[in-house]
């Protein structure tokens, strides 16, 4: 009997990695879990993908997307007259807002680089990019400071579960921005 095939089979698989991480936490996943989640056949997921580690990459790389979408589409990167710091309040604030289950996610695994350093560089990478993209409009230093505080700003809204408040974020991005 022939293959079948199925090019759609390794991005259901990362796509399954990811509603796993979200119902059970990192230490819920397992080739046989994703397996099961994307309904393929647990061999499937150990030919994609070797390691637990090469598939939480593949997952943490398309869950980073979220947040580097909204700050994509972000107006005052590309036009000096408009406040950056409101800006990126503003967005932080519809990120947050948007599914919760999707940005603990995101936070999850990007936390999971602490311990697992096959995640290391996908997740500098991700706050190198945003670097760069924040660095057109203010140098290189406070755009990885915004970078930092976003970051810092983020992990206090999920961590104590306290409100965002975008003018407070606004108000501290502005101290930052010269």
């Amino acid at each position: 009997m022939g293959r079948r095939y199925d090019p759609e089979r390794r991005q259901r698989i990362i796509d399954a990695a990811i509603r796993v991480v979200g119902e059970k936490g990192i230490a819920g996943l397992s080739h046989r879990t994703v397996a099961a989640e994307a309904d393929v056949p647990l061999g499937s997921t150990t030919y994609h993908f070797k390691t637990l580690d090469d598939l939480l990459v593949a997952a943490l790389r398309q869950a980073n997307e979220g947040f580097a979408k909204v700050i994509a589409s972000c107006g005052a990167l590309e036009d000096p007259g408009v406040d950056l710091a409101g800006e990126l309040a503003g967005r932080m604030g519809e990120w947050l807002a948007g599914d919760r289950t999707g940005v603990e996610l995101e936070c999850e695994l990007y936390l999971a680089a602490l311990r697992r350093p096959a995640l290391r560089p996908v997740a500098a990478e991700w706050g190198r990019d945003l670097a760069d993209r924040l660095a057109c409009r203010t140098d290189a230093v406070t755009a990885r400071a915004l970078v930092a505080l976003l970051d810092g700003i983020c992990l206090q809204v999920l961590l104590t579960e306290v409100p965002y408040d975008e003018e407070y974020a606004r108000e501290v991005l502005a101290r930052v921005i010269p």
